[in-house]
């Protein structure tokens, strides 16, 4: 079992920057790859990036590549979405979740932290 707590939102103004903290429970933290989540006021859940295990290997979505990077810290138990250049339709809940391998669906997921973006 792994419990997840997102940090780090707030309103910031077009062009700024956030960095997303998720802090996750237990002592197996590595072994899972992570990922964040956005949804979008009156929207679906959409990917915004992943990591795996050993944080070697990411994927973005389209619309924050060269703008969002994801990183982990395993010694804290973390993992973090650095948010720069963000946008008003960045505005968005992300969700940061956790599975033990990219092969299946994810399995845990925190409750949120929401990010506005003003322009």
């Amino acid at each position: 079992q792994v419990q997840l707590v997102e940090s780090g939102g707030g309103l910031v103004q077009a062009g700024g920057s956030l960095r997303l903290s998720c802090a996750a429970s237990g002592r197996t933290f590595g072994n899972y790859a992570m990922g964040w989540f956005r949804r979008a006021p009156g929207k679906e859940r959409k990917f915004v990036a992943s990591l795996s295990n050993s944080g070697g290997t990411t994927n973005y979505a389209d619309s924050v590549k060269g703008r969002f990077t994801i990183s982990r810290d395993n010694a804290k138990n973390t993992v973090y979405l650095q948010m720069n250049r963000l946008k008003p339709e960045d505005t968005a809940v992300y969700y940061c979740a956790a599975r033990r391998t990219a092969y299946i669906a994810y399995e845990y997921w925190g409750q949120g932290t929401q990010v506005t973006v003003s322009s």
